[in-house]
């Protein structure tokens, strides 16, 4: 333990740090259990909301969305488009908001506005109107993945995250796999009280949101040092974590300073091109999978219930492989072996026409689906340092992978279906690219990591580098 004028520090060298601070592994452990059991939950429950809300409005076309607000041609395509963009644009800004005034303020904030949108877009008549809520309602949510993994980031060590980080993809499985048949509930209501189906559904989905993610909003703390449900000794085990691993947080206060650095570090940028190539896979396969489920001749409800099968295989999938990433400290060769069963997947759907075979291709596909995204960010969360440069370089990084949604609107016209063999065929050849830049990733940080021990062996203490290129961490692999 310290003293209380060395904790009051802000200011500790990496050899101070590893020879004064030391803490008791029991209460840091029984410290990380609190956050596991108040803040992982609140995580999942906020992703599956927004989830919810941002994906039921393919849903409400089936309820007569098009036809009451009037759309017609390519613009529900449109609405799509240009609320991916705010996506985009938004990511960057609300992680730099929960690294400024916390979790609790940001992300509650972000619950608010998006909350609110859900409901107004139950009275909207105009196809601008349209355009207005959904944008709005991404550039709120544009952050909330990328918050709760910043978040995580700052709170478990770098060898345990990615369990944490998972709940990104896991609430995607369970939105995937439940969606569907909650759509339908809603939509055997029928017209109420002079208002259709399709306008219940985000009344509905706004009431649960306000009340179900109101209650877990109380739970998200501003920091992990400052936890709420964290008791006095607790509170101080968590701040004498954060100077023992000041290497890899940093000062409290922002440093424009890492700002440039994140823009012109190499790995930032191909690990973000390789998840741009990555997820044009996961976009395409919410388009085809209730598309070829339809195609074997079921009825809607049918479809439903027999996604839910391949999205608990690929929850499954997603759970084994991050909890073994973890344990072995390896991200690449996971991420990697991942693309192999989704690029699989797509050409057995674009080598033959038979549904029953691009049935059997997506589960064959979703092995690999969602750990690929989960490690990707998981990679860049944990090995981007300190903190001001994470809360930079790893949004950046998921923007880029979120232009694929632009591109998918694209590969996938519904003119194209059921087959959709040239979004399909696209899709996997995007897939295998992936694969050799996510190889390039692995191998960037591998000649890093050995510069580094070179150094070390040559008895050098400092390579005039700061943050997770100098001499202080190793990249995780």
């Amino acid at each position: 333990m310290v003293d209380s004028d060395t904790k009051a520090s802000a200011h500790y060298t990496a050899e101070d740090i590893g020879t004064v601070i030391e803490i008791d592994p029991e209460k840091e452990r029984a410290a990380l259990r609190k956050f596991d059991k108040y803040v992982l939950p609140v995580s999942v429950i906020f992703l599956v909301l927004s989830s919810l809300d941002r994906n039921n409005l393919g849903n409400a076309r089936v309820f007569g969305f098009d036809k009451d607000i009037g759309l017609k041609g390519g613009e529900f395509g449109n609405i799509n488009t240009l609320s991916s963009v705010c996506t985009i644009v938004f990511e960057l800004p609300w992680v730099l908001a929960v690294r400024r005034w916390g979790a609790n303020k940001a992300i509650g904030t972000a619950f608010v506005i998006w909350s609110a949108t859900t409901l107004g877009t139950a009275f909207i008549h105009t196809y601008g109107q349209a355009i207005a809520v959904r944008m709005i309602l991404n550039a709120a949510e544009a952050g909330l993945a990328q918050g709760f993994a910043y978040l995580f980031s700052t709170i478990y060590p770098r060898e345990l995250a990615g369990k944490r980080i998972m709940t990104t993809n896991l609430a995607q499985c369970i939105s995937g796999a439940f969606g569907g048949l909650f759509a339908y509930a809603v939509q055997t209501m029928g017209t109420r009280h002079g208002l259709a189906a399709w306008r219940w559904l985000f009344i509905v989905e706004f009431c649960i949101t306000i009340f179900v993610g109101g209650v877990g909003w109380i739970f998200l703390p501003n920091s992990a040092e400052s936890a709420w449900f964290l008791n006095e000794e607790e509170k101080e085990t968590m701040r004498l974590k954060k100077i023992r691993d000041f290497a890899l947080r940093g000062e409290d206060k922002f440093e424009r300073k890492w700002i440039k650095i994140a823009l012109t570090d190499p790995f930032v940028w191909l690990l973000g091109i390789a998840f741009f190539t990555s997820s044009v896979a996961i976009n395409g396969f919410g388009v085809f999978l209730p598309t070829i489920i339809a195609g074997l001749g079921y009825a809607s409800l049918r479809v439903n219930y027999m996604t839910i099968p391949v999205y608990v295989l690929g929850a499954t999938s997603l759970i084994i492989q991050v909890y073994y990433s973890d344990k072995l400290k390896r991200r690449g060769v996971f991420i990697i072996g991942c693309c192999v069963p989704v690029a699989v997947g797509y050409l057995v759907c674009v080598g033959t026409a038979h549904p029953g075979a691009g049935y059997a291709g997506m589960f064959i596909l979703v092995l690999g689906l969602y750990p690929i995204s989960t490690l990707a960010v998981t990679w860049i969360a944990t090995n981007l340092s300190p903190d001001t440069k994470r809360a930079i370089g790893m949004p950046l990084a998921y923007s880029i992978a979120n232009v694929s949604a632009v591109v998918s609107s694209q590969l996938y016209p519904s003119q194209q279906g059921p087959r959709y063999i040239a979004g399909n065929a696209i899709s996997a050849g995007l897939t295998v690219v992936a694969g050799f830049l996510y190889t390039g990733c692995w191998l960037l940080l591998r000649r890093r990591n050995a510069k580094k021990e070179k150094l070390i062996a040559e008895g050098a203490t400092t390579n005039g580098l700061e943050g997770d290129m100098s001499l202080d961490t190793m990249y995780i692999l």
